[in-house]
């Protein structure tokens, strides 16, 4: 829809605003003016749904009561039927169960009233910079390979979410590729080119925690020389992922929680608050509902940050992806090392395709890596791969003096399942695990990374 007195062959994008109040309309419709967008009304469902099939908008704005329904009806029509057409939601101060029930059935965004004008002009900035679906598909895509249904439907996923700005929650085992699915949700959205932060908030001591995510204020405490900004600042107009979120202590999540709701920090040693606008994705191989229910996660945080889950499936999930997976790493493993690429034996790619990998992708880089190493004529064979009989399902065991040879290779298994035996007892806890293998948290970290656990 375009303007009466708009020049013939103007490009302005357009913006259908749904809503019965005069003055929220007047107001909205205004602002989105004086921003060069051309503007459209419709004050009910009905009239919102045939003007979005006969019309062409970039963006739909809606209020969620409505005189002839709900303003979710609108937006489970959109999302069946328009899935390229961003559409965001004003809801009542205070209902984030509107919200939350909004972003779920594939809103944009939301906006609580009364409505502020900078946050509605910064959804509006962030709709309209969304890709268009050809332009979405970039190199990186690439990266996460595989034909399995499992991660067919994964792509799916991400390709869906990166056109919202709902809070992403990401599950997965250990080294199943959490990151990367937040990086590429992070680069095929309206936020591509701000910067992704990622935040391991395992690895942040507990008395540091507010001044890294909030960053401080010159003389805040001792060591404080200079202003500094935090993760939050470093992420604004991006995506902050918080990996690991599972970890983050009782008191720093409250923290968290009024950040995220409020879209406000205060750096340490502040007196004022500064808005800052930023994607928030949230990952963890814990089971977070089992975390809230032992207490040691905020039941309204989860809420805040589980609105859609994303499931990274584990490597033998998807047996049939693995030749990729070997194909693709020792590609980057050998262009990194300057060597040629090296063939694989198929008997080695077989011990592959049976093997578990508890450490998932990061383990199987880990193996290749080692087996490149070892090889030589430029072939990989089956021993190369150092993966012992009790590994590979099928394969028989020797007894005798021989079980445990090599023997890095039976101290690793050892070490490993140590580690995990001590992971398990502390729901996975990292230090409560390294007290109780009466290691450092440092010397820890290290040897998860060195067994492919991390």
């Amino acid at each position: 829809m375009k303007r009466k007195d708009q020049p013939a062959g103007s490009t302005s994008r357009s913006v259908l605003i749904v809503d019965d109040e005069e003055d929220i309309l007047e107001l909205i419709e205004l602002t989105l003016l004086r921003m060069g967008l051309d503007v459209d009304r419709a004050t009910t469902v009905k009239g919102a749904i045939e003007k979005v099939q006969t019309g062409d908008y970039d963006l739909c704005l809606t209020d969620m009561r409505l005189p002839d329904g709900e303003g979710l009806e609108l937006v489970q029509f959109i999302s069946d039927n328009l899935s390229d057409l961003p559409v965001a939601v004003i809801t009542a101060h205070g209902n984030t169960e509107n919200a939350v029930a909004a972003l779920k059935a594939g809103a944009f965004d939301y906006l609580a009233k009364p409505v502020s004008l900078e946050q509605l002009r910064t959804l509006v900035k962030s709709a309209l910079s969304l890709p268009q679906p050809a332009a979405a598909k970039s190199s990186n895509e690439q990266a996460m390979i595989g034909d399995s249904a499992a991660i067919q439907q994964v792509r799916e996923l991400i390709e869906k979410l990166a056109r919202s700005e709902a809070p992403v929650h990401i599950t997965g085992e250990s080294g199943s590729g959490k990151e990367l699915a937040a990086r590429l949700i992070h680069q095929k959205g309206a936020r591509r080119a701000q910067p992704f932060v990622p935040v391991n908030c395992g690895a942040i001591p507990e008395n540091l925690m507010e001044s890294e995510f909030f960053g401080y204020r010159k003389g805040a405490f001792t060591g404080a020389d200079s202003d500094r900004d935090g993760f939050f600042q470093a992420a604004h107009g991006g995506t902050l992922f918080l990996d690991e979120v599972a970890d983050l202590p009782l008191p720093m999540q409250v923290k968290l929680l009024r950040a995220i709701q409020e879209k406000k920090v205060r750096k340490v040693g502040a007196t004022q608050e500064e808005p800052l606008d930023v994607r928030i994705i949230s990952a963890t191989h814990q089971k977070l509902g089992e975390c809230v229910e032992g207490g040691k996660f905020r039941h309204d945080l989860y809420y805040r940050l589980n609105v859609i889950e994303l499931r990274m499936p584990a490597l033998r999930e998807m047996r049939e992806d693995i030749p990729q997976f070997v194909g693709s790493l020792l590609d980057k493993l050998s262009r990194n090392a300057g060597a040629k690429k090296p063939e694989i034996a198929p008997e080695a790619l077989e011990d592959l395709k049976r093997y578990d990998f508890p450490g998932n992708v990061r383990e199987l880089e880990n193996v290749l890596e080692r087996a490149m190493a070892l090889c030589s004529d430029g072939k990989v064979t089956a021993e190369d791969l150092q993966l012992t009989p009790e590994d590979i399902p099928g394969q028989p065991v020797v007894v005798g003096g021989d079980s445990k040879a090599p023997l890095q290779d039976y101290l690793d298994r050892v070490e490993k399942e140590a580690i995990l035996e001590a992971l398990e007892k502390t729901r996975f806890n990292r230090t409560a695990a390294a007290k109780l293998l009466g290691i450092t948290f440092r010397s820890m970290r290290y040897r998860m990374e060195r067994l492919g656990l991390n």
